[in-house]
C-alpha cells in the first residue's frame, strides 16, 4: 500500500494530468491525493538521500528526507487537503489542475536535495500559481498576474545564476547551508528574498493575491512564501541581517493594512507581517528561534488560510470584500463569522489558539539573543496585527454598520474546510506538544508560563481598548473606497509617467526632423545648381537625416509599446 521513499510531488502531478480527462464529479477524487500522499510520507519515507536522476553531467536529487523537510511535507499535505476541500464547488478544471500542480511543486521544492532541483520546482511554483490569478478572468487579474509572473521569473533567474556561480566556487550544487560571503550567495539570498516578500520586493504579493479567485488565494497563501521560509532556514540560518529584515517586515505592513479597504489585501499585508516573525527566527539562528520560525510557518498556513477562506466565502456570496460596503453579514453568515473570529484569535496569538504557541517562541528567542529594541518592534507588530487582522477583518466584514446585504451562508464544502482549519487552530493552541514533537531541533519550550500568558493578555487587552477608543472618537482610519499602492508606485506610476514624457519629446523631435527633411528636399533643385555642394556631400547629409529620423521613430514606437 505504501511506496517507500516516493517523491511526494508525484501523486499530485499524476492527479493533475488525469483530472482534465475526468468528468466534473471526479473532482472529489482530488481529495484522495493529499490523504494518500500524506500517509505514504508518514509511513514510507526514511531519512536520507534517494532517487538521483542523471541530467547532462550532473544529477538531480528528487528525494532528500530530514526532519525539516518532513515538517513542511506534512504541513503542505494538510494545506492541500483543506484547499481542495474548500474548492470542491468549483467546476473550473483550470483551477483544480493548477492547484494540484502548485501543491506538488511546493512538495518537490522542500524534498529536493540540490539547487538544480530547487530551481526546477521554484519555476514550476511560479508557472502553476499564476494561473490561480488569471483564472479569475478579469482585466485587473490579468494585469496583476503578469506583474506577479515577472517577479517570480526574476527570482528564478537569480536563483539559477547564483547556483551556477556557487558551483563554480565550491564544485557542489548541494542544497544546504550557504551563508553570505560571495556574489553567488547574495544572488541566492535575493532570489529567496523575493519569494519571501522582503521589503521593497513584496509588491507581487499584495498586488497578485487579492486579484486571485476566491479559492485560488487560499492555495497561494499556503505554499510560495512557506517554500521560501524553508529555503532560508536551510541556507541562511543565523544570518544576522535577516533579524533586521524580519523586524522591518513585521512593522511596515501594519500602516498599509490599517488604511486598506480591500479586506483580502489587508490579509496580504498581514501575511508579510507574519513572515517577518519567521525571518527573525531564522536570522537569530538558535534552536529555539528556528523551531519558532518553523512552528509559526506551520500555524500561519492554517490560520491565515482560514482568514482567507472566510473572506473568500464573502467574495463568493457578495461579489466583493470592500470593508466600506460590508457589515451586518453575521445575520445570514453566522458560521463563517465564527470561523473568522477563530482565525482572528489565532493570528492575534490569544492563549489557547495556535498563534500563541509559536509566535511567543520567536519573541522569547529575540530576548535571549539580546535584541531588546527589536523585541519592542515585534511587540508593536503583535499589537498591530491584532488591530488590522484580529479586529478589523471580522468587525468591518461581519459587524460594524448594517450594509443591508443578506447573502446566503457559504457552501457546505467551504464550511467544512473552515471547520477543519478552526479545529486545528484550537487543538494546536491547546495541545502544543502535538506540533512541538514534529519540530526539527530539540525543543524544551513551555509556552504557558505566567510571564508569556500575562504579557500577551495585557497586550491584547490594551490594543482592543485603543481600537474601541479610537473608533468611538472617530480617529480610527475610516474604510474608504480607494486604491492604495506602496512601493509598486515606482513601476506602476512613475515609470509610465517618465516613459510618457520621453515618448512625447521623441515624437516632437521626430516631427521636427521630418519638417526639416521636407524643407531640405524642396531646396534640392536650388542646391544642385550651386557649386558649393557636390553629389557626395548631399548623399551623406540625406543619409544622416534619414538615420536620425529612423532612430527617433524606433525609440518613440518602443516607448509607446512599453
Amino acid at each position: 500500500m505504501w511506496i517507500e521513499n516516493l517523491p511526494p510531488f508525484i501523486p499530485f502531478f499524476v492527479g493533475a494530468m488525469l483530472l482534465p480527462f475526468l468528468p466534473n464529479r471526479a473532482r472529489y477524487f482530488a481529495l484522495l491525493i493529499p490523504v494518500w500522499g500524506g500517509l505514504n510520507l508518514f509511513f514510507g519515507a526514511s531519512h536520507g538521500d534517494w532517487l538521483n536522476i542523471p541530467m547532462l553531467e550532473f544529477s538531480v536529487q528528487l528525494m532528500h528526507v530530514d526532519k525539516l523537510s518532513l515538517m513542511f511535507g506534512y504541513l503542505f499535505h494538510i494545506a492541500a487537503f483543506i484547499s481542495i476541500t474548500y474548492s470542491l464547488h468549483v467546476k473550473d478544471k483550470l483551477q483544480q489542475t493548477a492547484g494540484l500542480l502548485y501543491a506538488g511543486s511546493a512538495l518537490g521544492a522542500v524534498f529536493c536535495g540540490d539547487l538544480i532541483g530547487l530551481f526546477i520546482f521554484w519555476e514550476l511554483l511560479a508557472l502553476t500559481s499564476v494561473w490561480l490569478i488569471w483564472a479569475r478572468r478579469t482585466q485587473k487579474a490579468n494585469a496583476a498576474g503578469i506583474r506577479y509572473l515577472i517577479f517570480q521569473v526574476f527570482s528564478g533567474v537569480l536563483l539559477l545564476g547564483g547556483a551556477l556561480l556557487h558551483f563554480n566556487d565550491t564544485g557542489s550544487f548541494e542544497f544546504t547551508y550557504i551563508g553570505l560571503g560571495s556574489i553567488a550567495s547574495w544572488m541566492i539570498f535575493f532570489a529567496l528574498g523575493i519569494k519571501c516578500a522582503f521589503p521593497f520586493l513584496h509588491s507581487w504579493l499584495t498586488d497578485g493575491y487579492p486579484e486571485a479567485t476566491p479559492t485560488g488565494t487560499v492555495f497561494l497563501s499556503a505554499f510560495t512564501t512557506k517554500v521560501a521560509i524553508f529555503a532560508l532556514a536551510k541556507t541562511f540560518p543565523g544570518e544576522q541581517l535577516l533579524v533586521y529584515i524580519g523586524a522591518a517586515m513585521t512593522c511596515f505592513p501594519i500602516f498599509y493594512a490599517v488604511i486598506e479597504n480591500d479586506l483580502r489585501k489587508v490579509l496580504a499585508y498581514s501575511l508579510i507581517n507574519q513572515l517577518g516573525f519567521m525571518v527573525c527566527g531564522i536570522g537569530i539562528g538558535t534552536a529555539l528561534a528556528l523551531n519558532g520560525a518553523v512552528a509559526h510557518a506551520f500555524n500561519d498556513v492554517i490560520f491565515k488560510g482560514l482568514l482567507f477562506m472566510t473572506m473568500g466565502a464573502v467574495l463568493h456570496r457578495v461579489g466583493h470584500v470592500l470593508g466600506s460596503d460590508l457589515g451586518g453579514l453575521h445575520k445570514t453568515m453566522p458560521k463563517t463569522t465564527v470561523f473568522c473570529i477563530v482565525g482572528a484569535a489565532s493570528i492575534s496569538a490569544f492563549p489557547l489558539f495556535s498563534g500563541f504557541v509559536s509566535k511567543s517562541m520567536v519573541m522569547a528567542a529575540m530576548i535571549e539573543a539580546g535584541h531588546e529594541y527589536l523585541w519592542l518592534m515585534l511587540l508593536f507588530a503583535s499589537a498591530g496585527v491584532f488591530h488590522h487582522a484580529g479586529i478589523k477583518i471580522p468587525f468591518f466584514a461581519f459587524f460594524a454598520h448594517d450594509s443591508g446585504l443578506r447573502p446566503k451562508e457559504a457552501p457546505i464544502n467551504m464550511l467544512a474546510a473552515m471547520f477543519i482549519a478552526s479545529v486545528l487552530c484550537i487543538v494546536i493552541g491547546s495541545y502544543p506538544d502535538l506540533m512541538y514533537a514534529l519540530l526539527p531541533w530539540e525543543n524544551e519550550y513551555v509556552p504557558y508560563d505566567i510571564t508569556h500568558t500575562l504579557t500577551q493578555l495585557q497586550l491584547l487587552f490594551f490594543s482592543a481598548l485603543a481600537f474601541v477608543w479610537l473608533n468611538n472618537k472617530g480617529l480610527y482610519p475610516p474604510e474608504l473606497r480607494s486604491v492604495n499602492i506602496d512601493v509598486e508606485w515606482f513601476y506602476r506610476k512613475m515609470m509610465p509617467s517618465i516613459g510618457h514624457v520621453f515618448r512625447t519629446q521623441l515624437a516632437s523631435l521626430r516631427d521636427a526632423s521630418q519638417h526639416k527633411f521636407m524643407l531640405f528636399v524642396d531646396a534640392l533643385p536650388k542646391v544642385s545648381k550651386s557649386s558649393a555642394y557636390s553629389t557626395a556631400q548631399l548623399t551623406k547629409r540625406m543619409a544622416a537625416i534619414l538615420a536620425i529620423m529612423l532612430l527617433l521613430g524606433y525609440l518613440s514606437r518602443s516607448l509607446s509599446m512599453a
